[in-house]
């Protein structure tokens, strides 16, 4: 086979620009919270579900106090709902983009008869603020996965395995991976695909990816090509 039947595409960093949204959310909304966040503790967790993300960067203290947990929870999911309406208005205010030349690479692998599908570690309504944003609409991908639809986000397989699933694929041979961060490129090792790309127009650099399973990097989705 010389090209998949599945591409799976990370949005944020992916195929639409990331311009910095994300670690300002999470920064400002944990500084809200008298925690201060490191740009370095941010970077680790970008392509991870949002909601496990806020939980891994909260103060140990707070997640190992067993007879606090509860409490710990309901902290988090309270925070959570603040990123997510901060992360929400920066969309809204500053609007979306599709990295250049991503339109043209879905549209070109759609007409050839491959399945397209997103990932995200956003939540449905924040995918979907961001794709009605750029003007994607339900006919111009096959499936769209996001951070609440499966119990276990990136690194684990979840979202690429449900995306194989929605679109009718079943070999993971006969899928291909593309994202920006090391998270992503973890969980398409985890799910067997048979080409794990990874992008630098996103959140990770050159070396931090390379470190990562993978089968190639590129510039950007607009070097696709298989």
């Amino acid at each position: 086979m010389t090209h998949p039947a599945l591409v799976v595409f990370d949005m944020a960093g992916t195929t639409i620009e990331d311009s910095g949204q994300v670690p300002t959310a999470f920064a400002a909304t944990l500084a809200a919270h008298d925690i201060t966040i490191r740009a370095d503790e941010i970077t680790r967790v970008r392509g991870a579900s949002k909601r496990q993300a806020i939980r891994n960067l909260l103060p140990p203290r707070l997640r190992e106090d067993a007879s606090a947990r509860q409490a710990f929870e309901a902290e988090a999911d309270r925070i959570y709902a603040e990123f997510r309406k901060n992360l929400g208005d920066a969309y809204r205010n500053g609007g979306a983009r599709a990295v250049p030349g991503a339109d043209g690479v879905i549209r070109k692998l759609r007409g050839c008869g491959v399945k397209v599908a997103l990932t995200t570690g956003f939540d449905r309504d924040i995918a979907t603020l961001l794709l009605t944003t750029i003007g994607w609409t339900p006919r111009s991908i096959d499936a769209i996965v996001c951070g609440d639809d499966v119990s276990n986000g990136r690194p684990a397989p979840d979202m690429i395995l449900l995306a194989m699933k929605l679109t009718g694929v079943e070999d993971a041979l006969q899928v291909a991976n593309v994202g920006d961060t090391t998270s992503d490129l973890e969980s398409a090792a985890r799910a067997g695909v048979r080409w794990n790309i990874g992008v630098l127009s996103g959140a990770h650099t050159r070396e931090a990816l390379e470190r990562a399973p993978h089968t190639a990097i590129i510039d950007s989705v607009a070097d696709l090509n298989f």
